[in-house]
């Protein structure tokens, strides 16, 4: 049953079994949960729903990296963790007025850039960090690029 229920929270249930792009899948998918949470209870919403989305990414890919090579593309549970906290610094704004949607669009956008490019740090996190906690913080790091990038952005609007 742990197996059983390891691989459902740690493929979004059942999402990073994609075909392809299981990673852009799962970071789409996301949106289910972020676009509530951010509209009803704003910052903080977003940083306890990121902070548990950790929790339950990095205990379930441990148990399924037991059974897999390192970072395999059906974990996409960090998607959803990194993909949150790309929010993290304008969810309050984004709670006021859903006519900032198309800051949604951003956030993935660079989320699945930094993501997919691994630049600096990002990359140097997925390399050398070879557990279920590196499976994580890469994405974490990627979204908090991507939440400082938003907030840039947010400063113009």
């Amino acid at each position: 049953m742990k197996k059983f229920l390891s691989y459902m929270f740690a493929s979004l249930f059942g999402v990073g079994f994609a075909p392809f792009a299981s990673g852009t899948f799962g970071s789409f998918v996301s949106f289910v949960f972020i676009i509530p949470v951010a509209y009803f209870y704003g910052s903080f919403g977003i940083l306890a729903f990121s902070l548990l989305t950790f929790i339950i990414g990095w205990m379930s890919s441990r148990v399924v990296l037991r059974y897999t090579e390192h970072d395999p593309s059906l974990i996409v549970i960090d998607e959803t963790a990194g993909q949150t906290i790309s929010f993290l610094l304008i969810a309050n704004m984004l709670s006021e007025n859903f006519s900032y949607w198309y800051l949604y669009l951003l956030g993935f956008f660079f989320f699945r850039l930094f993501d997919i490019t691994k630049p600096l740090f990002i990359g140097w996190a997925d390399r050398k960090l070879e557990n279920s906690f590196g499976v994580m913080f890469d994405d974490v790091l990627a979204g908090l690029i991507s939440a400082v990038c938003l907030y840039i952005i947010t400063l113009f609007i």
